[in-house]
This record gives structure tokens, C-alpha cells and sequence, in this order.
């Protein structure tokens, strides 16, 4: 039961009912609890301090696939008119293959998929790769405190912001049903 810190860094969130952990996320994408060790390692290997509400929620269950996996997007994406998928979140490792420092992880997109270098991509989406969600450091530097912006490969790697901050992202998100034609 998440009560604490992690709780009150995300109000309005159900953190108990965040995460759906299937066989493939707990395969792929969760790790173990990071150390403050790991953190700083990753942290230097990808040149930016991560945010501390991200770290929170890495520490309490280090990624993941979030039961509430849409995000509303204030134009149109390759995914939908208004809102992106998110199917996984990477925690703070290199040991899973999506941790933020593992086979596929952020320096991946960048080195091998030519995302722009703006900062860490931490999210995954269903469209095997030609999405991805990230950490926007551009405004703010290597330590500051980057937005969340969805940046879309089919279309000339497009950027488009949907909150920010870690913490709005995961108030925004919500259920699928939520973008039903019908609800």
C-alpha cells in the first residue's frame, strides 16, 4: 500500500492501483528498488539530474507499465486527435531492457533511432519505437526541472509538450475508456 511520501508527491493519483504489473512488464521493465549509488551513476551516464518526484516513484516500484496509460495532448499525433499512449515508464537501472540505462534505453533512441538529444526518454509507447515520451531539458538545463513532452518520429521527430512537470504527467494520465468514441 503506497501511503508517504510517494502519495503526497502525487495527489489525486491511486497509487495502489498505478501500476499493472504483467509478466512482460515485470520482464522488461521493472527493476529492483534503486540505490542512491545506481541513481547517481545513471544520473552521470545520461548527463542530467532526473527529477526527484520521478526518482520518488522509481524508488516505491522502479518502472513499469501505469494502469491509466493516456496522456491528453493538446493537438493531434500520430497516435490520436487528442491524447498519446504511454506503455511503459523506465525506472532507474541498466539491468532491464527498458532502464533508463539499459539495451533500450534512452541513449538507444537517441544513438540508434536519431531522436533529438533533448534530454532522457523515459516513456514508451505502443507504436513500437516511433514515439516516445522524454524529460525536455532544453529550457532548463542538465539540473533543472524538465517538462514531459511527447516526441513523435513520423512526423520529422515533433515535439509536443503535455505538462510541466513529472508530477502533472501522472495526474494527466488516464484510462483508455476515457478516449472512447462511444464514452
Amino acid at each position: 500500500m503506497f501511503d508517504g511520501p510517494v502519495q503526497r508527491i502525487f495527489p489525486g493519483v491511486d497509487m495502489d492501483a498505478f501500476w499493472v504489473d504483467t509478466e512482460y512488464a515485470l520482464d522488461a521493465y521493472v527493476g529492483a528498488a534503486p540505490s542512491t549509488a545506481l541513481i547517481a551513476s545513471v544520473e552521470a551516464e545520461l548527463g542530467y539530474r532526473l527529477p526527484a518526484s520521478y526518482v520518488a516513484l522509481m524508488r516505491s516500484h522502479n518502472g513499469g507499465m501505469p494502469h491509466h496509460a493516456c496522456c491528453p495532448a493538446p493537438s493531434r499525433t500520430t497516435w490520436a486527435e487528442d491524447h498519446v499512449a504511454v506503455d511503459g515508464i523506465m525506472g532507474i537501472g541498466r539491468a532491464k531492457r527498458y532502464s533508463l540505462a539499459g539495451e533500450a534505453g534512452s541513449r538507444f533512441w537517441i544513438d540508434e533511432w536519431a531522436y533529438p538529444a533533448i534530454g532522457v526518454y523515459f516513456g514508451t509507447c505502443p507504436s513500437a519505437g516511433h514515439d516516445m515520451i522524454a524529460f525536455d531539458y532544453r529550457d532548463v538545463g542538465p539540473d533543472g526541472e524538465p517538462r514531459v513532452v511527447h516526441v513523435d518520429q513520423e512526423w520529422d521527430y515533433r515535439i509536443t509538450v503535455l505538462a510541466p512537470n513529472f508530477v502533472s504527467f501522472v495526474q494527466a494520465l488516464r484510462p483508455e475508456s476515457a478516449y472512447d468514441d462511444e464514452g
